[in-house]
């Protein structure tokens, strides 16, 4: 596991920390983490639908495969801070067929996280897309756009939208504008199945 790309993510290989990843409370840890930066168990507790005693066993078991971290160093434990290692994460099944364990592991955790995200932008269009000023929500919004594309293909779109978002992903808090804000983007890569392959993007 490392953080070797352009968006800084943790890069997520053992199908041990895949499964560890795959569970509800711990994936809203990393968000809440990712979101508003380091905090405790009992101040993430109301976000992350768990009592404090339950957040922090959470917390410990995600810091046992390094995806959360002492943010502070103390000797009260009981206001022990965490944080997230990296900006977010990213987890890809292995190649050879062989290995089910990890393919497995990759199809549980892609599968919790499909389901976090189902909700959202019905909630977004719901909660805060009416409270938007116009320029705001102008550029706010879904596409969905079909291609035909080689593996190899797809993969070099994916590298560019990457090369255009690593400099907004990654650069300080100081260096932003000052009407900035938080924007999540979405990216759902779904290769359509072999039956439905050929023909022209529409």
């Amino acid at each position: 596991m490392d953080s070797h790309n352009r968006l800084g993510d943790f890069e997520i290989s053992d199908p041990q920390a895949m499964r560890a990843l795959a569970h509800p409370v711990r994936l809203a840890i990393l968000d809440q983490l990712g979101r508003h930066g380091p905090a405790t168990a009992t101040q993430l507790a109301p976000d992350v639908g768990a009592t404090p005693s339950v957040t922090s066993w959470h917390l410990r078991h995600l810091a046992g495969f390094g995806l959360v971290r002492d943010s502070e160093p103390g000797s009260d434990r009981r206001q022990r801070r965490w944080e997230a290692v990296a900006r977010g994460f990213r987890f890809k099944a292995p190649q050879d067929p062989a290995d089910e364990e990890g393919r497995s592991a990759a199809r549980v955790l892609s599968q919790q996280m499909f389901q976090r995200h189902a909700d959202l932008p019905n909630r977004w269009a719901a909660e805060v897309e009416p409270e938007l000023d116009p320029a705001w929500r102008e550029l706010a919004g879904l596409a969905t756009t079909r291609l035909v594309v080689s593996a190899e293909e797809l993969a070099a779109i994916e590298d560019g939208i990457e090369r255009v978002l690593a400099p907004y992903v990654t650069r300080p808090p100081a260096e932003r504008q000052p009407d900035a804000r938080g924007v999540q983007l979405l990216r759902y890569v779904l290769p359509e199945g072999t039956r439905e392959q050929g023909g022209q993007a529409s």
